[in-house]
């Protein structure tokens, strides 16, 4: 039995806390706020100094982020390891593989994903979004300029043209679904619903950290990029 301590962000809360609970290994954890990835120099910074904070009997710190708009690369690990998934961001570690996500995301390249850590911690794309966002805006600049703020935030919905659910089978989804098919339908976007994949998640608790989906930090070691296949490096 191990001790590890786990610093993720909070999208993946529980699912780190369901399958942790299945394990053979003991843990401590740190979930950080949603959105850090948004500014990728705010997750790098949050990040080091939740790794600095860290206990100092954890035989390894599991990183329960992807690289996450390059957020992960210039971490540094200082005195204990650190496990991070190959991922770009977290769909990766909810649907079981990098292969698999780049595969779906090859073929349904405007896809904007829905989990029920997402639409907890998040504002997914959708009517209660717009709606909140337009009434803050019309508070601050007024009606006229709330209308032309919208227009150009909205820009980037246009990227996308489907919604995807994805089923973890660790909660009750009813609620998330119909919610993630709500937002399809405002936004006549296309609704698909996977099943997702614990095998990376159990994996990294686990202790079983093979090099294909995993990155090992030895103490002194910094995380880059790789800008290949393997996704991130030291």
């Amino acid at each position: 039995m191990a001790k590890y301590h786990i610093i993720a962000c909070n999208v993946l809360w529980r699912e780190i806390c369901h399958f942790s609970s299945l394990s053979k290994n003991r843990f401590t954890f740190n979930f950080l706020p949603q959105g850090l990835h948004d500014t990728p120099e705010t997750l790098r910074s949050e990040l080091q100094k939740a790794i600095n904070d860290s206990p100092e009997d954890s035989e390894a710190i599991l990183i329960g982020y992807g690289l996450c708009s390059n957020g992960l690369a210039g971490v540094t690990a200082k005195t204990t390891k650190l496990v991070a998934f190959r991922a770009h961001d977290c769909i990766t570690c909810l649907i079981g593989s990098k292969e698999r996500y780049a595969e779906y995301f090859n073929e349904h390249p405007g896809t904007y994903w829905y989990s029920p850590g997402w639409i907890e911690t998040g504002h997914q794309p959708g009517k209660e979004r717009v709606e909140r966002l337009r009434a803050s805006y019309a508070e601050k600049y007024g009606e006229e300029n709330a209308d032309y703020l919208m227009e150009m935030e909205q820009g980037w919905f246009k990227k996308y043209s489907r919604a995807a659910y994805i089923d973890m089978g660790i909660t009750e989804d009813r609620d998330y679904i119909n919610y993630t098919k709500e937002c399809a339908d405002y936004l006549k976007w296309e609704y698909d619903e996977l099943k997702g994949s614990s095998r990376l998640i159990r994996e990294i608790l686990d202790g079983n950290w093979n090099n294909d989906d995993f990155l090992v930090v030895n103490p002194g070691q910094t995380i880059k990029a790789s800008n290949d296949s393997t996704i991130i490096a030291t």
